[in-house]
């Protein structure tokens, strides 16, 4: 199992562009809103204000909102290439594709943020990044997400696994488990959980989420269709 979510990591960092990924999150709506504090921790902006793309899914929004509300964080909605250059936020979710499968690219909206110290956040689809630009290379400093198009069934809306992927300076601050390589007392290959910062029963009141479903069976099942269908079969499904 732990082989089979180092590999879910690796298929997610290679899809997104990111540095390091982890062993899955709940779904997408809460990813977004655990790198939404996430971002508030790491970035270096003071401000309290937190805008989000007005083509995200509802379902996303609402969450985030939520999450928001306790904490003190206000939360903008609107155009990131209209309304974004003139608000003062710490970070900012963007869509790509967005909820109505809009496609733009995020190269100047990221740099602008950049130059404000604020941190750019971007949702995505792992299918469609078989075929995109991966937002890492646009320059995104945390890119989530939901696995359900990668070879899990509907469900009647769920569950499915999420993702979050972002830079290797802020893993000690990334929500959700790692698994890493290590070698055991033979010499031999070994896995393990290297990070584990969420879990309630580890740092309660530190923790960087006190969310501890991973939806872990489901990053499987995402990480054994990739492995399945190979980076051309998978090509072919993104295609079609």
């Amino acid at each position: 199992r732990l082989e089979a979510l180092l590999n879910y990591q690796q298929m997610v960092t290679d899809l997104t562009g990111m540095e390091i990924a982890n062993a899955s999150l709940l779904d997408e709506g809460t990813a977004a809103a655990e790198a939404m504090t996430m971002a508030h921790r790491v970035g270096k902006s003071k401000s309290q204000r937190f805008f989000v793309d007005t083509d995200t899914h509802p379902q996303t929004l609402a969450i985030i909102r939520t999450r928001a509300e306790p904490l003190g964080i206000e939360v903008v909605v609107g155009d990131p290439t209209d309304d974004l250059a003139s608000q003062d936020v710490f970070a900012a979710l963007l869509s790509y594709p967005g909820s109505s499968g809009a496609l733009r690219d995020l190269r100047q909206v990221i740099a602008g943020l950049h130059a404000r110290n604020g941190l750019a956040i971007v949702a995505s689809d792992l299918l469609a990044l078989v075929m995109l630009t991966p937002p890492g290379e646009m320059g995104a400093d945390i890119v989530v997400g939901s696995a359900q198009r990668f070879g899990v069934p509907m469900g009647y809306g769920g569950p499915h696994a999420g993702f979050l992927a972002t830079r290797d300076e802020f893993k000690r601050s990334m929500p959700g488990r790692l698994v890493g390589v290590t070698v055991d007392a033979h010499g031999d290959h070994a896995y393990r959980l290297a990070l584990q910062t969420r879990e309630q029963h580890i740092r309660r009141e530190k923790a960087t989420s006190n969310i501890c479903t991973a939806q872990v069976l489901l990053a499987v099942i995402a990480s054994m269709y990739a492995v399945y269908h190979g980076p051309e079969g998978l090509a072919r499904i993104a295609r079609r």
